[in-house]
């Protein structure tokens, strides 16, 4: 089998494969992979395949699948959207307020995107929230 090159490699799994290399040169002996790590390594598992990501980034085949199948069970075990109401949009003689286009991404596959008119800041932190902590 011929082994892959850092070169043929695609740009996200050399990125990632930078942060565990680094995690690996200031770890303890024995300190166990942190979260934070598993959940990209999960995303490009996703994208790119349990067994070249587990290659690229120098993890163990099965504790990546294992990774992947909590992360998917946690996504279908998901009480559903949740809905949040913004108020309505506030018109002010000729003008119409302030205008945004907002995406938020989970990092999970879901994602909102949004076009709010007159919309109030702590409107938008408050779906924000809502949307990223739904389980």
């Amino acid at each position: 089998m011929r082994r892959v090159g850092l070169g043929e490699l695609p740009k996200d799994l050399v990125q990632v494969r930078g942060q565990f290399e680094a995690w690996r040169r200031q770890r303890r002996v024995g300190e166990r992979i942190p979260q934070a790590l598993w959940a990209l390594a999960v995303r490009l598992a996703n994208r790119h395949g349990i067994k070249r990501t587990s290659a690229a980034l120098g993890v163990d085949y099965y504790s990546l699948k294992k990774q992947t199948e909590r992360a998917a069970g946690k996504m279908q075990a998901s009480s559903g959207p949740t809905f949040v109401e913004l108020p309505a949009a506030l018109a002010l003689g000729n003008t119409v307020g302030k205008r945004c286009l907002l995406e938020l991404d989970r990092g999970t596959g879901a994602s909102l995107r949004l076009h709010l008119v007159g919309y109030d800041t702590t409107d938008v932190a408050t779906l924000a929230h809502a949307f990223w902590s739904v389980r």
